[in-house]
């Protein structure tokens, strides 16, 4: 059985590295958070609180990263985006509080979901602000340079 829930696949790809570089990183995250799920019941709550504080703190530091890209290049949805990646964190820390007050938490089923959300919102909303971020580009309303300067200071 592998321990790996996902992998990158193009369709994730944004076309704008630092975001790709990020969501790959996800990616990693995400299978050592499903992972520490199959580990020896004496280890599971041990490891995977790790697994979960480290995949949390990169994804508050990647959609700080986003966000930071998205007003930039003054995308229209930004607000819209922003209020998607609040809800995520919302629900992966109220995720994390119910476990900690000893509710019923099935970690596998939590990883799963996650998956479907944050994979999810990638294929379809960050594909949108990569395409608005491309047609800024055809149009000559932002250039390459420019980008890769946005890049390099939300990074």
């Amino acid at each position: 059985m592998s321990n790996e829930i996902i992998k990158w696949d193009k369709k994730y790809a944004t076309g704008i590295d630092l975001i790709d570089e990020q969501h790959k990183e996800l990616i990693v995250l995400t299978n050592k958070l499903y992972a520490a799920c199959f580990t020896a019941d004496g280890e599971l709550e041990t490891k995977f609180k790790d697994a979960m504080s480290k995949m949390v703190k990169y994804v508050q530091y990647h959609f700080d990263a986003e966000l930071k890209l998205l007003a930039a290049i003054d995308y229209p949805k930004y607000e819209e985006h922003k209020r998607m990646h609040v809800s995520l964190i919302k629900k992966i820390l109220d995720s994390a509080k119910s476990h900690d007050e000893g509710k019923k938490f099935v970690p596998n089923n939590f990883v799963r979901t996650l998956v479907d959300w944050v994979f999810g919102h990638i294929a379809v909303y960050d594909k949108q602000y990569s395409a608005f971020a491309e047609g800024q580009l055809k149009n000559g309303k932002l250039s390459m340079e420019k980008l890769k300067q946005i890049e390099k200071a939300s990074a």
